[in-house]
């Protein structure tokens, strides 16, 4: 009978317990960035209660810089994790989904009664199908080459970027009757399916990821000029550069397309030489 309280000394006959081996500081930088992401979107928070939807919106642009920077890093230092992807989605959802929702319905949007909370919720929610989806997808071997250039669909991060476009524009000046709670919540929806669709969008996981030598002066030049613009003219930038994002998706859906259909002719082209092989029919 084991007596109520254990010796000091162990017990030999007592099978080895498992000993969990040191994490490598490798695996714990990208959940760290994830961490800050979603500690910026929480923020997001508290100071759109406060009704500071400026630095509101400033934090949870500032949480997409971080979830764009984690799984680069990740993959840099060979630090992927399941837990790190497990934990990017779910702070993901928070700050891109969840956050703007409650941003935009304090913003303004609350002035549109139920069918406002019906739209940001349906947002919230369009958000979370698209994660999960995503990570269906991701473990999909059956996807084209092609595709990994692109998304399916307006990722979580960019869908909030573009569903604050009316406080963007309420910010340069825009009428307040140009941006109505009404045709608010329509863009919010509009929004919220491209999340949810099949169209696809550029990933841009590919650009950047060889420089030419002759362009490497010009791309730090480019990139000073877009920090100092978008530190001069926030609200500005921010409005141009959803526009063009937006307007970018046809061309995307377009060129992925092209290429579905060049996959598709040699598929075609093989299929007669294979049925003209085989031994030969009796008449």
């Amino acid at each position: 009978m084991n007596s109520l309280f254990q010796p000091f000394t162990p017990d030999r006959n007592e099978p080895p317990r498992r000993r969990f081996r040191p994490v490598p500081l490798r695996l714990l930088i990208p959940n760290l960035i994830t961490l800050l992401a979603l500690c910026a979107g929480l923020s997001a928070i508290r100071m759109a209660l406060e009704g500071k939807i400026e630095l509101a919106v400033y934090l949870i642009l500032g949480a997409a810089l971080l979830d764009s920077m984690d799984g680069r890093i990740a993959r840099l230092l060979k630090g992927t994790s399941k837990f790190g992807a497990e934990l990017d989605s779910l702070a993901d959802f928070v700050s891109f989904g969840a956050v703007p929702a409650l941003v935009l319905y304090l913003w303004g949007m609350n002035e549109a009664g139920p069918i406002g909370w019906i739209a940001v919720l349906v947002f919230a929610i369009c958000g979370a199908l698209r994660l999960a989806r995503f990570n269906v997808q991701i473990e999909d071997p059956s996807q084209p080459a092609w595709m990994a250039n692109f998304f399916t669909g307006v990722p979580i991060p960019a869908g909030a970027v573009l569903v604050m476009l009316p406080i963007y524009l309420e910010n340069i000046g825009v009428p307040k009757g140009l941006i109505h709670p009404w045709l608010v919540t329509a863009f919010t929806l509009a929004i919220a399916l491209l999340m949810v669709s099949r169209v696809p969008v550029f990933s841009g996981k590919k650009f950047g990821a060889k420089v030419p030598r002759e362009s490497v002066l010009p791309l730090f030049v480019a990139a000073i000029a877009f920090v100092a613009l978008l530190m001069s003219y926030p609200w500005i930038v921010l409005s141009v550069g959803t526009l063009l994002y937006l307007i970018s998706l046809p061309f995307g859906a377009a060129k992925a397309q092209a290429l579905a259909r060049a996959e598709a002719v040699p598929t075609e082209a093989a299929l007669p030489a294979a049925e003209g092989e085989g031994p030969d029919r009796v008449a």
